[in-house]
């Protein structure tokens, strides 16, 4: 915070942060106080909140208006020939625009206006912020679950390897089986240094990018994810009651047509009115009067307004597209969770078939009723269930989580919102 204005500060911290739609944080996810931390932190968010004290200036200045009290002053030195004499002359006066009534009413409107949108900015600026901490987050669980399950993996060879050098030692066990079996454990060995140097990786771009999140020494337990409580379209529904960027849209469609209105005022010029005071004569004649001045208004001020007018009218097919997008994205983010949820659930079937048919494989083998390559094989496909799992259950994860986190029932302030705001529970 030491960045930011203290106007820009105060904004950032009367916001009401991170209520997780009334229920306690997941341990799998960072905290709330942290995740408050950081979204404050993040550059982009310093900077919509300097923006919008710079759309609260520009509405005090509409507020106030542009026109502003002008002085005139003259001197001059009258000399008449007829009576040979010479008089000192002076003039002063002073006058101001007057904005009409209508015209001042349309500008406090514009302001308010914009400032509206300002802050429906910094808002989207936070939800953009929460969504690539979710990535980033989720990045790094998912590369660490993978580093966890290939070293598992490489300890499990490690130990088969020990076992069959016994065999060998007794004469139980070809010689070749254990050059096979060294073969595969090094291959192993490789991936798992690559799986390491990808977690090592993405530890570092969630600490760099989001240095207020303390990122755990050991990963976290992962959940079985669980339906979306209330059906798909409720949350569908509340993606695009609660989108900033709708709102933006339609703030900005709002402030456009109102500036479209003020400009097509400006057709009726706004007069100026003025008083003034002469002395000539050196003073033997003084004059008081009234200065009444009004421009005559030319087709500029009428193409003026027709190009507010075409400008509003294209914000508003705009704001109609961002709606379209946001419906569409919102459709697409519900069905993803649905579907890499059921994904994650035929991976899971099909990890316990493995473990199942790896299990008689072994036994088989320490029988000698199949060869060590068959063994091997099973083992590979083994660990690829078991990554296959791994990855779906964070995909899945993942999915649920960005529901909410668009739903603003995730990362967002209690208060928040563009419509009529109702509590979703906050299951994995």
């Amino acid at each position: 915070m030491k960045f930011l204005s203290p106007c820009a500060a105060a904004v950032l911290a009367c916001i009401p942060w991170w209520a997780l739609a009334q229920e306690p944080a997941p341990q799998w996810l960072p905290p709330p106080d942290q995740v408050h931390a950081t979204l404050q932190a993040q550059p982009t968010v310093r900077a919509a909140a300097e923006r919008l004290q710079a759309a609260a200036a520009t509405q005090r200045a509409l507020e106030v208006g542009s026109h502003e009290f002008q002085a005139n002053s003259g001197l001059q030195r009258r000399n008449v020939t007829t009576e040979q004499r010479r008089y000192n002359e002076w003039e002063l006066g002073i006058s101001r625009t007057i904005r009409l009534p209508g015209k001042a009413r349309l500008d406090r409107e514009i302001g308010s206006s914009t400032r509206s949108v300002a802050e429906l900015r910094l808002e989207d600026a936070e939800h953009q912020v929460a969504r690539r901490l979710l990535d980033a987050w989720m990045g790094w669980l998912r590369s660490s679950a993978v580093a966890e399950e290939t070293a598992a993996q490489d300890q499990l060879l490690s130990r088969e390897r020990d076992a069959l050098a016994r065999r060998v030692t007794l004469g139980d066990a070809a010689r070749r089986e254990m050059d096979v079996l060294d073969a595969e454990r090094a291959t192993q060995a490789a991936q798992a240094l690559m799986a390491r140097d990808a977690a090592l990786a993405a530890r570092q771009t969630l600490a760099l990018g989001f240095p207020e999140i303390t990122v755990p020494p050991a990963l976290p337990a992962l959940p079985e994810p669980q339906e979306l409580p209330d059906g798909p379209q409720a949350w569908q529904a509340r993606i695009v009651r609660e989108s900033a960027e709708i709102a933006i849209a339609n703030g900005e469609t709002t402030r456009l047509f109102k500036v479209a209105e003020r400009t097509r005022a400006e057709r009726t010029p706004d007069p100026t009115v003025g008083v003034r005071v002469l002395s000539d004569r050196g003073g033997t004649e003084r004059v008081v009067g009234v200065v009444l001045s009004i421009p005559f208004g030319t087709d500029y001020r009428s193409a003026r307004a027709a190009t507010e007018s075409a400008n509003a009218a294209a914000a508003e097919a705009e704001a109609a597209d961002v709606r379209r997008a946001i419906e569409q994205g919102a459709w697409l983010a519900v069905q993803a969770a649905q579907s890499k949820r059921a994904q994650w659930q035929s991976h899971q079937q099909a990890l316990a078939a493995q473990v199942a048919a790896n299990t008689r494989t072994r036994r088989a083998w320490e029988l000698g009723e199949a060869p060590l390559g068959e063994y091997l094989l099973s083992l590979r496909s083994l660990r690829q269930a078991r990554l296959a799992e791994t990855q779906a259950r964070v995909d899945a994860l993942q999915a649920a989580m960005l529901v909410r986190i668009d739903a603003h029932a995730m990362w967002h302030s209690e208060g928040e919102g563009h419509g009529e705001n109702s509590a979703h529970a906050v299951s994995p």
